[in-house]
């Protein structure tokens, strides 16, 4: 027989799991975090990504799959070509967002690193665009 803990535990997997995805309005439409994920991942600029960010935001920890959506579509203004210093100094600007909140509880802090991790990679695509090529 299982204990009541688990019982407990198999019951709020059993709700998480049959849980259809949830919308939120996000661009006046109302969309799934994929479908936002998807939407960042479509646009043209990395400005234009953190701008959906910003306005589909959630201040919970689903902004984490939001974040990294900017990250992936920013880097690939300065990742290829990039020098192993510059490399090496971006992870640490990362790390530092990653580390900033570790202490916190709730899902906010969560969501508050995920929005510095983006911002730092917008900073470096920025830097790489005004500098006219990937990496400088």
């Amino acid at each position: 027989m299982l204990s009541k803990p688990c019982l407990v535990a198999f019951a709020v997997v059993l709700s998480v799991a049959g849980t259809p995805a949830r919308a939120m309005v996000c661009m006046d439409k109302s969309m799934t975090l994929d479908e936002v994920v998807d939407t960042i991942g479509t646009q043209k600029s990395c400005e234009s990504a953190m701008k959906v960010f910003q306005d589909c935001q959630l201040t919970a920890s689903g902004d984490v799959q939001l974040g990294a959506a900017v990250e992936k579509k920013c880097e690939a203004d300065f990742m290829p070509g990039i020098n192993a210093a510059r490399k090496q100094a971006y992870q640490r600007e990362m790390r530092v967002c990653d580390l900033k909140y570790r202490n916190k509880s709730g899902t906010m802090y969560l969501s508050f690193a995920a929005f510095c991790r983006a911002e730092v990679a917008q900073r470096y695509s920025q830097r790489a665009l005004k500098a006219g090529g990937a990496g400088r």
